[in-house]
C-alpha cells in the first residue's frame, strides 16, 4: 500500500513537471546554460559538457528522493 502511495506522488510530480515544461518552457531556459557548463563550438565540431547542470540536477534529485524516503517511512 505504501509503495502505491509513493508511486502516485511520483507520478503526480512528473505530470506537474511535464505541464510546466510544456506550457512554460522559458521557466527552465536557464538550465543547461549555467556557468561551469562547457561548450566548445568550432567548424565541424560541437561539444557540450553540462557539468554544473548535472551537479544541480543530482542535488535536486537527491533531496527529492530523501524527502520521499522520509515520508514513506513515517
Amino acid at each position: 500500500m505504501e509503495l502505491g502511495k509513493a508511486l502516485l506522488y511520483l507520478g503526480l510530480f512528473l505530470v506537474a513537471l511535464g505541464i510546466l515544461l510544456l506550457y512554460f518552457p522559458k521557466l527552465f531556459a536557464w538550465f543547461g546554460h549555467l556557468p561551469g557548463d562547457i561548450r566548445i563550438e568550432r567548424e565541424g565540431l560541437r561539444v557540450y559538457i553540462p557539468l554544473t547542470s548535472a551537479l544541480l540536477l543530482s542535488l535536486l534529485l537527491t533531496l527529492l528522493l530523501n524527502l520521499l524516503e522520509y515520508f514513506w517511512r513515517r
